[in-house]
């Protein structure tokens, strides 16, 4: 009776250590695939990127829009003395 129950432990136990690394060879396959990025996370960076390109480009263009006023000012100064 002992006999069988240690088989029958050990089957199940062979089981699940089969499963286990079968899952887990499963989750490196698809982490290999898509490079452990889901589509989800790739848009969300996308947009994240754009998002920083444009408010630096904004702050570039906001930049040159303030030393045009400097240079403006700095005329008027000259003018006025």
């Amino acid at each position: 009776m002992h006999g069988i129950m240690f088989v029958g432990f050990f089957i199940g136990g062979a089981i699940l250590l089969i499963a286990t690394l079968g899952l887990i060879l499963i989750g490196i396959i698809r982490a290999a695939k898509t490079g452990g990025i889901s589509k989800k996370d790739k848009q969300t960076h996308a947009d994240e990127t754009k998002m920083i390109q444009d408010i630096f480009n904004g702050l570039s263009k906001m930049e040159e829009r303030i030393e045009a006023l400097e240079t403006i000012l700095i005329e008027r100064q000259r003018k006025d003395i």
